[in-house]
């Protein structure tokens, strides 16, 4: 709170109040909203960032993996439909497909499939027998056994239907056990108050908390406030941090490769006409995850300073579980200050 206290204050002093966002778990009915996968430069960063906080240790490396392709497929049919991926949609579909691939379908066929798809669609509902179904479609709504069946007819093939498809004839029992790490995830990201944080409904002229995005701060030289309350739950505050550094990873490549300018505003950037942003960790070792290490070695070019703070280098160490990558981010510090120290091993480095 000292913190934030200060934060607040100076920005005040330098009359930027209304350059300033909180952001806090803890406390969501003060905070502005932040969608973690809802900007990306490309579609694949939404099943990574949601993907990696998952466990990638012997048996469950291939879990994770099949959690990423699931939650691809649904990334790209939400963008192809032109909504915005959030995790309540994520959440969502990822317990049942069907509604996504009906929705998917329909679009695909108002757009390239013949004139009369509704009526021979209806026709094969009609006709569709549950007892004469393979047992992996047994229970599925008739319309959505009869467009899948259509567009196998139909031979039209697009690569977002493709992946919708083989999700919807997965058995739904093997479906479940499949995505079971994802599930949890899912779970503690939109329970709650916290829900309408990371998913904000954008629509929802009620709710006049700021939605902000970090091109668009960055643009503006805005003040960001970041509170994850990992002291209340540690699960939510690191999957949330850690999509919040791929994200920032993402814009740090966006800024690198095109600058800061919008496409209206001219052209861009210079390297040497980029802003300084300045990005202070505190208790580093709670956020620490594979997103931090490419914005400590790859982000200085895009005019990213980070600033971490920790109480033992062992922390980091624990959190990363992997000395070898512990002391890749150590290298890529420039500068260490160490006060205080009471372990032997930081005290020797």
């Amino acid at each position: 709170a000292d913190l934030l206290r200060r934060v607040y204050a100076e920005a005040k002093r330098a009359g930027r109040v209304g350059d300033f966002y909180l952001f806090h778990l803890g406390y969501p009915e003060v905070s502005a909203r932040y969608n973690a996968i809802g900007s990306f430069s490309r579609i694949t960063e939404v099943a990574t960032r949601i993907a990696n906080q998952l466990p990638s240790e012997g048996n469950s490396a291939a879990f994770k993996e099949f959690a990423w392709r699931f939650v691809n497929i649904i990334a790209r049919a939400l963008v192809a439909l032109g909504r915005r991926p959030d995790y309540q949609q994520v959440r969502r579909y990822i317990n049942d497909i069907e509604p996504l691939f009906v929705e998917y379908a329909r679009e695909h066929l108002r757009r390239k499939g013949s004139e009369d798809w509704a009526k021979s669609v209806a026709e094969i509902a009609e006709n569709t027998k549950e007892r004469n179904l393979p047992a992996a479609l047994r229970g599925r709504h008739p319309e959505a056994i009869a467009l899948m069946r259509y567009l196998q007819e139909q031979d039209l093939y697009d690569p977002v239907l493709d992946g919708l498809v083989s999700a919807f004839k997965y058995d739904k029992t093997y479906f479940d056990k499949i995505v079971s790490s994802v599930g949890p995830l899912m779970e503690k990201l939109t329970t709650g108050k916290i829900a309408e944080l990371i998913s904000p409904d954008y629509l929802n002229e009620a709710d006049n908390r700021p939605i902000f995005e970090w091109l668009e701060v960055i643009r503006r030289k805005g003040i960001v406030y970041v509170g994850l309350d990992a002291l209340t739950d540690t699960t939510v505050a690191s999957a949330v941090g850690n999509s919040m550094f791929a994200d920032l990873v993402s814009v740090a490549g966006h800024i690198y490769k095109h600058g800061v300018a919008d496409a209206e505003s001219g052209p861009n950037q210079t390297a040497a006409g980029l802003p300084t942003i300045s990005m202070h960790a505190d208790e580093f070792n709670e956020l620490i995850g594979e997103e931090f290490v490419p914005l400590l070695n790859k982000a200085g070019g895009a005019g990213f300073q980070v600033t971490a703070y920790t109480q033992t280098w062992s922390e980091v160490e624990a959190r990363i579980g992997n000395r070898a990558k512990a002391g890749q981010v150590a290298g890529n510090f420039n500068t260490m200050i160490m006060l205080r120290v009471k372990e032997l091993a930081t005290a020797e480095m």
